[in-house]
């Protein structure tokens, strides 16, 4: 899994990483959350709730558990897209056990350069997914231009503990427990797995920083926004409201 280090393309990437994990990612997710994934989930779904969408766009949807728990929150018509196909194939199987999901439909596409025109969406999500593209505030000027004015964006993403304590402990858990529960979970491909997230976490924030991220939505004429750090740091969930 050498390939897996390469960041020269950030798609292929994401691909190589992700490929052999549909069947169980919410499992890796949860180890990496420490359990908390599904509450980080709910905190970010609940900011697209309040603001009653009809049509909702999910970015780097997955296996498709953030845009299921969205059709049965909101009511709404929802769109999710990934560019890996082995997820949505994933995604594809969990929608269609899902009664209260039959308003999802499931595709193949790049965050960076969505097949949708402007100002389709009256909401849309993103979860996990600025870690994997080469230019973020591009990403983010491509996510708000599919949203009508007024329309609320929100994300999920990992991030890294600020108290010093927090942050050792973090910094323990990911560079060797993570690793060695990957491994227990899913053998040599997950152990990789586990050892690279680690590091590319602390790279992206170094790069990246929570600060650098809210300009950024800023810039993309993303207006209102709210940062909510969860479970002592180690999760972030941000939302905004795209600029009449």
């Amino acid at each position: 899994m050498q390939s897996i280090r390469s960041r020269d393309d950030p798609n292929a990437f994401a691909r190589t990483l992700f490929d052999g994990l549909p069947e169980r990612y919410d499992i890796l997710a949860d180890v990496l959350s420490f359990g908390q994934n599904a509450r980080w989930r709910r905190a970010m779904v609940d900011r697209v709730v309040a603001a009653e969408p009809r049509r909702v766009l999910d970015v780097a949807t997955g296996p498709a558990g953030v845009a299921r728990q969205l059709a049965r929150r909101t009511g709404a018509t929802v769109v999710g897209i990934d560019i890996t196909e082995e997820m949505v194939r994933k995604g594809v199987d969990n929608v269609a056990r899902d009664a209260g999901a039959a308003d999802v439909r499931l595709l193949v596409g790049r965050g960076e350069q969505l097949p949708f025109p402007d100002n389709t969406f009256d909401a849309l999500t993103f979860t996990y997914l600025l870690r994997y593209v080469a230019d973020p505030a591009a990403t983010l000027a491509e996510l708000a231009r599919v949203v009508r004015p007024g329309g609320t964006i929100a994300s999920l993403e990992f991030a890294v503990p600020v108290q010093p304590f927090w942050h050792a402990s973090w910094w323990l858990y990911t560079r060797t427990l993570l690793p060695a529960a990957g491994a227990v979970t899913g053998g040599r491909e997950w152990f990789e797995v586990g050892r690279f997230l680690g590091p590319n976490i602390s790279r992206h924030y170094r790069d990246y920083p929570v600060a650098w991220t809210v300009r950024a939505w800023n810039a993309a004429g993303i207006t209102a926004v709210g940062t909510r750090r969860m479970s002592l740091g180690g999760g972030l969930v941000m939302w905004g409201r795209k600029a009449a």
